[in-house]
């Protein structure tokens, strides 16, 4: 079989492609035939350049590639999608389900020690919206997905973790709190979606210089540690994952269950 068709018929949904690991998963997939469906939130103004991205990208391929411009965390946004997707003039089956959402709040907890003047500081209001975005809104969308019949019989899910959840970032508190919930998010998931064929894991990726990572308070000093610690010396790279979450989707991968996969080049072992 050419593996350039490998994944022909089949479909990836992606909450969160327009950039960073979404963007780059978008790009390897369709190499191989996957057609994939696209979900962000962006301006208008943006949204036209991810459109215009997209649409370059189906071109140079043999796939089908929708963009939706939508907020992935509103339940009524999700279920009307869903409706969309599962519309007669749809054929194929979902395949794989990424969450690659990037939405928290940067806050410290406590004001710095001798500070002057008002500070934001955390609420727990900012860790609700931070785990739902980056964590517990998978669990509706697999859900919904599944009651709609819409996953392939041998289907994957694949969370993203980072190495700050758990260990000190500055200002990244509610993100790490999401990430360590996304991670017995995914174990349990494993457990009760496995006998509809689902299999489900996570990804902790090297850090990487992504717009997202760029928003982090301190992102320069992270970036400066990654390129001097990795072993392989360099920083990992969003087409890095991109492979991994590839290998995930292939019949090879169908015993790999619950796992905690680390992307980063043995990043984690400093």
């Amino acid at each position: 079989m050419d593996k350039q068709l490998q994944f022909s018929g089949l479909w990836a949904v992606i909450l969160g492609g327009s950039s960073g690991f979404g963007y780059a998963t978008v790009q390897k997939l369709a190499s191989h035939g996957m057609n994939i469906v696209v979900l962000y939130r962006e301006t208008s103004a943006a949204a036209k350049k991810t459109v215009a991205a997209l649409a370059k990208i189906a071109d140079e391929n043999p796939v089908t590639i929708l963009p939706y411009n939508l907020n992935v965390l509103d339940t009524a946004s999700r279920q009307n999608f869903i409706a969309d997707f599962n519309a007669p003039d749809k054929t194929g089956k979902v395949k794989l389900l990424l969450h690659s959402v990037a939405r928290g709040n940067l806050k410290p907890l406590v004001a710095a020690k001798g500070a002057t003047g008002d500070q934001s500081l955390l609420t727990a209001e900012d860790i609700q919206m931070t785990s739902y975005a980056m964590a517990n809104s998978l669990l509706d969308w697999a859900r919904d997905l599944l009651q709609a019949g819409l996953f392939h019989a041998d289907a994957r899910v694949i969370g993203l973790t980072s190495e700050g959840a758990h260990k000190h970032w500055d200002a990244y508190a509610a993100v790490a709190i999401a990430k360590a919930s996304l991670q017995s998010l995914i174990t349990y998931m494993a457990v009760e979606f496995a006998p509809y064929g689902l299999k489900t894991n996570l990804i902790q990726a090297g850090i990487t210089n992504t717009a997202a990572l760029q928003k982090i308070p301190g992102s320069a000093k992270l970036v400066e540690i990654a390129e001097t610690r990795n072993p392989l010396q360099r920083m990992t790279q969003p087409g890095d994952v991109a492979n991994v979450i590839y290998l995930l989707c292939t019949d090879e991968a169908a015993w790999i269950n619950g796992s905690h996969i680390h992307v980063d080049g043995g990043e984690h072992c400093r």
